[in-house]
């Protein structure tokens, strides 16, 4: 298998060609220090088998501070030396990520002005950054050069430069955000050239020196576009590059970088094998790295093997399962824990400030803090799950893997729940079901539980029955058309009619409601209470993808709409602020509104998901599992 031969960095040798790149984690101290929770999540990765990890990129000058918990490298030498321990340990090499974001940053934390080429506001913010004078641009280069001989001598085996999404260094590049007339802006290359050439220099010669160029910004008019990425990266290889990720993005399209599941994998497949050829073409030895939702190993192998890159970064399918690099090197691939894409938990920059887990793993970013889920049992017992959704699959696997005896009774006739049928959950919940039985669980499917009675003595009951539909906030007419919930028409217990209007009733924002209006494109109407529809959605980056979608659908959308009344052939809806009602045609309404937990079963010892309390996968997911260590306590 073409992944699993090792890859010449340099002087150095990777065991395999499976890269964790780099991505913010906010694991890292309030004083930018790098604790003991980042350095043992990175080498979770490295002990699950990955060749390269390459860090959380780490600011290289003071004047950078883009998020909270934003590593500065001349803070890391004592979590990048215990994280080469470990990684080397594991037989990986440590790349340590540097960056300066410029002005893609944040005033909020340094409380100073924002450096960039040239006086472009940042986006969301609207900050308007500073020009930088020279003596700042060769502050930023000497910040690189530091902070590469500060990795180099805590043990890490080189480091990686970024010059893609949130760059300094890409935002020289780009003709977006670069309309300087001296020499950094005639030759926009020429600060990529410096901070390599010198990174290379204090590296040395054993060092591995890697660099993230976004091969494309997705803004023709003046970026760096798919045409002009192989010249640049055959450029900036010569200057002593060992390898070089192909990524895309810019001010403009953040969301493109990472996308979630509505976007295509491996979108960056063409433009990484040109840049490849090109950099083959000139003579260079630099490898290059492929990026860019690839999360399935069948994919990466065929993009080894058929010459598109030398290595593949899988981030977030790391993220979704630490071992899978084990699990393919022990031929097992279907045991991999997928990636679903959902961007929920992974990624963390928004005003929450989480710290970076998986709604499927939620141990992610836990390593610390969670306890061993898998330890067997000293007294195996009698398991009964009712419920088999998400968070009764994972209760009966890890207790099943504990050693206990296990029997999931599902009276649905297909387990999953509604995350099986909505959203992007489906790979994840055949996942469980397939782990389940190999762990030994009894599935059973169209069964009703009746209590009690019949179980062995001491048989723990563990209730993972899911919500139902809420209470309605709006008033329904006897002779109104269909009223849908969305979970019944997702389960295929209800439909739609095949023609005329209907209208989304969404009080929520997330992606359920957008989903079903964007499939019934201009005939859907959708109503939310919001200014912007799937005001959610902008935790996981869909938002403006989201309503680009449906602008393209031809969804007309009711904003700032509450919902008063579902009559005969129409709703009523009225301004949420004026208090104006008025009517809307249509021929059914689909809720897709709050739901409340179904009712407590009598005998449970143990309730877990949206039973308790209707959420997330994660929750589900997290709860199964601390049911099933608790089973030995019950």
């Amino acid at each position: 298998m073409r992944l699993l031969e090792p890859l010449q960095l340099g002087a150095s040798t990777a065991t395999n060609r499976l890269v964790f790149g780099p991505h913010v984690t906010n694991l890292a101290a309030d004083d930018r220090s790098l604790p003991g929770r980042w350095v043992s999540y990175h080498a979770a990765r490295a002990a699950g088998g990955a060749g390269l990890v390459v860090t959380e990129g780490a600011s290289v000058h003071d004047s950078d501070w883009p998020y909270e918990r934003a590593p500065l490298a001349a803070r890391c030498a004592d979590g990048w030396a215990e994280l080469a321990r470990r990684c080397h340990d594991a037989g990986s090499l440590l790349i340590a990520g540097l960056d300066h974001a410029g002005g893609q940053g944040s005033s909020a934390y340094s409380q100073r002005e924002l450096w960039a080429p040239s006086r472009v506001p940042e986006v969301n913010s609207r900050e308007v950054p500073k020009w930088m004078e020279g003596d700042d641009v060769e502050a930023v280069i000497a910040g690189f050069a530091a902070a590469a001989a500060l990795a180099r001598e805590a043990g890490c085996d080189g480091v990686e430069v970024n010059a893609g999404q949130h760059s300094l260094i890409r935002q020289f590049v780009s003709g977006l955000t670069n309309q300087r007339g001296d020499e950094w802006g005639t030759d926009r290359t020429l600060l990529a050239r410096r901070v390599i050439t010198d990174v290379r220099s204090r590296v040395g010669a054993n060092g591995v020196v890697g660099l993230r160029l976004s091969c494309d910004e997705l803004a023709p008019w003046a970026g760096i576009t798919p045409e002009m990425a192989p010249a640049i990266a055959a450029e900036l290889s010569g200057c002593g590059l060992d390898y070089l990720v192909v990524t895309r993005g810019s001010i403009f399209s953040i969301e493109k970088t990472r996308p979630d599941f509505h976007e295509p994998t491996g979108f960056n497949i063409d433009v990484c094998r040109a840049v490849r050829d090109a950099v083959t073409a000139a003579g260079l030895v630099t490898k290059v790295i492929l990026q860019g939702s690839i999360v399935d190993t069948g994919q990466a192998e065929w993009a080894v093997g058929d010459g598109v890159c030398d290595a593949v970064e899988m981030t977030r399918a790391q993220i979704a399962d630490p071992q899978l690099v084990a699990k393919l090197g022990a031929g097992t691939p279907e045991r991999i824990r997928p990636c679903t894409r959902c961007n929920q938990t992974c990624q963390v920059r928004d005003a929450r400030n989480p710290i970076v887990t998986c709604v499927g793993e939620p141990s992610s970013g836990r390593e610390t803090e969670d306890p061993d889920w898998y330890v067997p049992t000293r007294s195996p017992r009698e398991v009964v799950v009712v419920g088999g959704g998400p968070a009764g699959l994972e209760a009966a696997r890890v207790a099943a893997t504990r050693g206990h005896r296990v029997r999931v009774v599902e009276q649905a006739a297909s387990l999953g729940g509604v995350a099986a049928v909505a959203g992007p959950g489906a790979p994840l919940v055949e996942w469980l079901i397939a782990e389940c039985a190999t762990a030994g669980v009894v599935l059973e499917t169209g069964s009703r539980y009746d209590g009690s009675a019949d179980l062995a003595p001491g048989t723990i009951v563990i209730q993972a029955t899911g919500g139902r539909s809420g209470d309605r906030p709006y008033a329904v007419d006897p002779d109104a058309d269909a009223v849908v919930d969305i979970a019944e028409l997702r389960a295929g217990a209800a439909s739609l009619p095949a023609a005329g209007p209907v209208v989304i009733f969404d009080p929520i924002g997330g992606p359920i409601g957008i989903a079903i209006a964007a499939e019934l494109g201009d005939r859907a109407v959708l109503v939310t209470q919001d200014n912007i529809a799937g005001n959610e959605l902008s935790r996981t980056g869909d938002l403006a993808p989201a309503n680009v979608r449906l602008a393209q659908a031809g969804v007309r959308i009711e904003r700032r709409s509450l919902l008063r009344v579902a009559g005969a052939g129409h709703v009523t809806i009225e301004d949420k602020y004026t208090a104006e009602q008025r009517d809307i045609e249509c021929v059914a309404m689909v809720d897709c509104g709050f739901r409340l937990p179904t009712e407590p079963i009598a005998g449970a010892a143990l309730r877990v998901g949206d039973c308790v309390a209707p959420r997330t996968i994660l929750e589900a997911i997290l709860e199964g599992r601390r049911a099933a260590v608790a089973v030995d306590r019950a």
